[in-house]
């Protein structure tokens, strides 16, 4: 089974809220999955979902897909 220790998602979390929300905002993004492959090779069959909270944004949930796949979004 695969899981996320509270360290990878405070890192993975960390990561989200100073590299990609930036670029979320930009594209005015609410809500969406995002391959977590920003975080390091680690990390790169682990997705999340996340929402706009205000003007800022949560992550709402981990998952762990081994088809998962990324896109560039000029991080």
């Amino acid at each position: 089974m695969h899981d996320l220790s509270d360290d990878d998602k405070m890192h993975i979390i960390d990561i989200f809220l100073n590299d990609v929300v930036p670029r979320l905002r930009k594209f005015h993004a609410r809500i969406g999955t995002i391959n977590c492959d920003f975080a390091g090779d680690l990390y790169q069959n682990w997705t999340i979902r996340f929402k706009s909270a205000g003007s800022d944004f949560e992550i709402v949930d981990f998952e762990y897909d081994e088809d998962s796949c990324s896109f560039d979004i000029g991080l």
